[in-house]
């Protein structure tokens, strides 16, 4: 018996839709008319509410309309399994496939059953979906449905043909081996629409034959077969229709290529062959089927291909490409309305997404996952975009989405574009919960005037404009030169005009342009050196110092000529352009550590970080978020990331320094709280290692834990750090004396901390692509190079004590904890209070420190021949330097026992003020060293920005060595201490 006309409720429908409602309620009635008591009864106990959404969803679905048509008794399946309010879990969906596969014998059978089976759930999403569900929720169903689909019938085809076939032989490491399904595009993302196709690349691990089949077969055959028994099993339309529509045309060589490839011929596919729409495509890779954990082997051994260490901005280049290609492709089939791949259409959102991930994604490895959505949320989380540009991108993608169901979700067809019909606007009005067609298309327009706008910011050409226009005259003056359309004497006219010095930046200029690094450039690389050069030349004339900014930035240019990625960078941002110029101009340090660590330029793109240098706490969390991102036994990848660390840290530092923006005493602050920040973590990566294979070392007696300490000498310990400073380190411990490591492989308490003080400076001086992270002088350690490289804190003491020469004593003047256990570094802090503290006498201590500075003098000042130039060694010679640093050293060895107040603090400044505070000094020579000893510290820094050494004219320094030389003698000439003594 069918339904009765009174069963569906009335609905206030637009008048266009009234004829399709009477028609859709006729077929529900024919439906019912042969349904069996059960299904009927099913429909006849629906309450009112869900009679009204059964009613919309038919209305506006006839996909769900017919299907319920033909099996009215489906409705009863869905709502006693409650599909009709939520989707069903991964795993219920492939035990409810593998139920109804069980007793399937054939190939058709299998065909059937997944059609059919996919139908029933579809039903649900769609009901879902448009009684008003979450577009992401939707979207992930039809994800894990399809994913379903894919892993039942491979399960089904394997156990079916290994009779036949036999199964594949097993992986060199015993490992069994399967087809792996790596799913692309919004599969892989786990995002499908409503009637999506699933973009798949099959591959398999291993070379190897069949085994226990009718015959044998190599896996390139087995597995080709397979997937195309896998793809028909799902593409194939049949009486049922199709269960997914399979688009296998991103596979390597798209449909020209191998069905399916093994691991090492796919990778060398990529790194030999990969182009930048297969990066883009590789994105949102996963496997979905088969051996998913060999497919995550793939994926991981594909990753360099897919994420650049540096910043890719030629990928912005490539997506542009991409979009233009589709545009095109859109305006020529006259499809400029389609929702997806029209102009601010859902595309453009996932280029503006994907855009950063390829540029980013190498060094900001939050942004290497699939999801649009999750990829979004860590673009607000690494502020690469602001909050409020995020949620409107996500809002508007969301609308975008939700009309593609819509659209979909009528006939089950795959299309983005708007009907032309009355009754399918309304319709779609309708599902959009909008009053009308008109409301429907006002919304429309601005998101997709939003979404555009958002992605020309990103992703359009910066110089699109003036490209579009005529070029000003001096733009394309430079670019004329650059060409070499100039003649010679025109050019030379330019750049003379512009400040450059001639002949020499002329030839400079076309020897370049000549070179063979330029000349066999690939055409991408050499377009883009053609879109930098005319915009760095105009930078370069806008500078104060034209020449020797051109001298110092070419051999940068010169050094990325095979790593255009960086020219990408400069031409995407034409406005670093004047301050990499500015910088260059200042120091040839910062230009040659550009032109040799081209990833510092990545630095340029954010002034705000550039010009303000993060403090210690900042740098803690900076670093610990960097290494985050890096597996734990990835050594190499640890300590490169360490290294660009430390480099940009310092560039930092050094812009600020440049800029006018720091003190000398903070550059020197900084510069210290990098190196104490990295040395804590080299020590922590360090002990993890070494307790991981040996255990933990047995504590002393009473103590809880085993402790290690760096105490840092010289400029790191005096807080005096420069930019080519090395670190001066001794190595503490505290064990049980005859104590062992914990741990399987037992090692002597005294082998693990010195294998641990080994490991330390190898972290440290290792060389990597980016260098090396620091020198490391270890001769202050007690017995210097012939001592041991850790020491108990005993017998540091001990050996302070009872054996340490003076001028080791002056050396503990400046050295502190600078990383390790806080407790053993109170502990050392009694031990050189102890030291310091000790009562001397006076004059033998003066004279021993005399004869020290003068040999150090005759050994490391300027020469006669420098002297007689009128030069002046700032650190060595007499005046200078260590002159100011070793009255300090004698004054606290000598004092501190009465005046503890010189024990609390370790640099020169400070030791300065606390002689003056205790009135063991004159205010007024104090203040007037602290003048000497900052104009000193000073010419030092610029110097070694200007890489121009130690040796400054004897002039500009005069006044300050005058009274440096009479405080010297004051102090420390022999004679009366009341007379000599500070």
């Amino acid at each position: 018996m069918p339904l009765a006309d009174d069963w569906f409720p009335d609905l206030a429908l637009p008048a266009a839709l009234e004829s399709t409602w009477q028609t859709a309620r006729r077929q529900l009635v024919a439906g019912t008319a042969d349904a069996d008591d059960e299904a009927l009864a099913a429909w006849l106990a629906l309450p009112s509410e869900r009679r009204r959404l059964l009613a919309r969803v038919c209305l506006l679905s006839d996909f769900a309309r017919d299907l319920w048509g033909q099996h009215p008794d489906w409705l009863g399946l869905l709502q006693d399994q409650g599909e009709l309010e939520t989707a069903p879990p991964r795993a219920t969906l492939d035990a409810w496939l593998a139920a109804s596969l069980e007793t399937v014998t054939d190939e058709a059978g299998l065909h059937a059953e997944l059609r059919r089976f996919r139908q029933r759930r579809m039903l649900g999403i769609v009901w879902r979906h448009l009684a008003g569900g979450d577009m992401w929720q939707t979207a992930g169903a039809v994800s894990a449905l399809a994913e379903s689909c894919l892993e039942g019938a491979l399960r089904w085809l394997e156990t079916h043909l290994s009779t036949r076939w036999g199964t594949p032989a097993a992986r060199a490491d015993g490992s069994p081996q399967r087809l792996v399904v790596l799913g692309m595009g919004k599969l892989g993302a786990g995002e499908l629409n409503l009637s999506s196709d699933i973009d798949l690349i099959f591959a398999y691990p291993e070379a190897g034959t069949t085994r226990g089949g009718e015959r044998e077969y190599d896996h390139q055959q087995y597995f080709t077969k397979l997937g195309q028994k896998l793809i028909a099993a799902l593409d194939t339309i049949t009486a049922d229709g199709f269960a997914f529509r399979v688009d296998m045309r991103l596979r390597p060589l798209g449909d020209g290529g191998p069905l399916v490839g093994n691991f090492n011929s796919l990778t060398g596919y990529y790194q030999d062959q990969g182009r930048e729409w297969e990066r883009y495509a590789l994105l949102k890779a996963r496997p979905v089927a088969g051996d998913l954990a060999a497919g995550d082997e793939l994926l991981r051994a594909l990753n360099p291909f897919i994420y650049r260490k540096y910043l890719d901005f030629g990928a912005i280049e490539s997506l542009r490409e991409m979009k233009g290609l589709i545009h095109r492709e859109v305006k020529r089939l006259g499809r400029e309305e389609n929702i997806k791949l029209g102009r601010g259409g859902i595309r453009e959102v996932e280029f503006v997404v994907q855009a950063f991930q390829l540029i980013r994604g190498g060094r900001d490895t939050e942004l290497q996952v699939t999801s649009l959505r999750v990829a979004m949320r860590q673009l607000v989380e690494l502020e690469l975009l602001p909050p409020a540009v995020v949620d409107e991108l996500h809002d508007d993608y969301v609308f975008l989405r939700d009309l593609e169901h819509a659209l979909q979700a009528q006939q089950d067809r795959q299309t983005q574009t708007l009907p032309q019909d009355d009754v399918g606007r309304a319709r779609l009005a309708l599902a959009m919960g909008l009053t009308d067609w008109a409301a429907l298309c006002d919304a429309l327009d601005a998101c997709r005037a939003r979404v555009r706008s958002h992605f020309d910011a990103v992703v359009a050409d910066p110089e699109a404009e003036t490209q579009d226009s005529e070029q000003t005259d001096a733009a394309h003056v430079w670019w004329q030169l650059w060409q070499g359309e100039l003649a010679a004497d025109e050019a030379q006219a330019v750049l003379d005009r512009a400040g450059f010095p001639l002949p020499e930046a002329y030839r400079r200029l076309t020897a370049f342009r000549q070179s063979r690094g330029v000349q066999s450039m690939q055409r991408i690389g050499y377009e883009r050196l053609e879109a930098v050069m005319p915009l760095l030349l105009e930078a370069l004339a806008e500078s104060d110092a034209p020449g020797v900014a051109l001298e110092r930035v070419l051999p940068l240019i010169e050094a990325v000529l095979r790593r255009t990625a960086y020219l990408s960078l400069l031409k995407e941002n034409p406005h670093v352009l004047p301050s990499l110029v500015r910088l260059c101009a200042a120091s040839p340090w910062i230009a040659e550590q550009l032109a040799r660590h081209p990833i510092l330029l990545d630095e340029l793109l954010t002034p705000d970080t550039l010009y303000s240098p993060a403090d210690r706490q900042r740098l803690a969390d900076e670093l610990r978020q960097t290494l985050a991102r890096i597996p734990e036994d990835d050594e190499e990848a640890w300590l490169e990331a360490m290294r660009v660390f430390k480099q940009t840290q310092v560039l930092r530092v050094a812009a600020s320094d440049i800029a006018g923006a720091r003190v000398l005493m903070k550059v020197s602050d900084y510069l210290t709280a990098i190196a104490e920040v990295v040395l804590e973590s080299v020590l922590q990566m360090a002990w993890r290692s070494l307790t991981a294979r040996y255990g933990q070392p047995q504590p002393r007696e009473g103590a809880d834990t085993a402790a290690f300490l760096i105490v840092g000498y010289g400029k790191l310990g005096g807080i005096e750090l420069g930019y080519g400073s090395d670190l001066d380190l001794v190595f503490l411990y505290d064990a049980a004396p005859q104590g062992a490591t914990d741990g399987p492989k037992s090692l002597d308490n005294v082998v693990f901390f010195t294998r641990l003080g080994q490991r330390i400076i190898h972290l440290l001086t290792a060389t990597t692509p980016s260098g090396t992270l620091y020198e490391v002088d270890m001769r202050l350690r007690p017995s210097g190079n012939a001592g041991l490289l850790v020491s108990s804190l005993e017998a540091f003491a001990e050996y302070q004590r009872r054996e340490a020469w003076t001028w080791e004593h002056q050396a503990l003047v400046r050295a502190r904890a600078v990383a390790g256990d806080d407790r053993l570094a109170a502990r050392f802090g009694e031990v050189r209070r102890e030291i310091l503290g000790r009562p001397r006498d006076s004059e033998t201590l003066r004279g021993e420190v005399v004869n020290m500075r003068a040999k150090m003098r005759d050994h490391l000042g300027s020469g006669l021949e420098a002297r007689e130039a009128g030069q002046f060694h700032l650190k060595q010679d007499a005046g200078g330097l260590v002159d100011i640093e070793f009255m300090n050293q004698y004054a606290v060895l000598a004092f501190s026992g009465e005046t503890p107040a010189l024990l609390e603090v370790t640099d020169n400044m400070r030791l300065l003020d606390a002689l003056a505070d205790s009135g063991r000094l004159p205010d007024r020579d104090a203040r007037d060293l602290q003048a000497a000893y900052l104009a000193y510290r000073d010419a030092s820094h610029r110097a070694a920005l200007a890489k121009a050494g130690s040796l400054v004219p004897a002039s500009a320094y005069a006044e300050y060595r005058q009274r440096v030389c009479e405080l010297w003698q004051r102090w420390m000439t022999p004679g009366d201490e009341t007379t000599n003594g500070p």
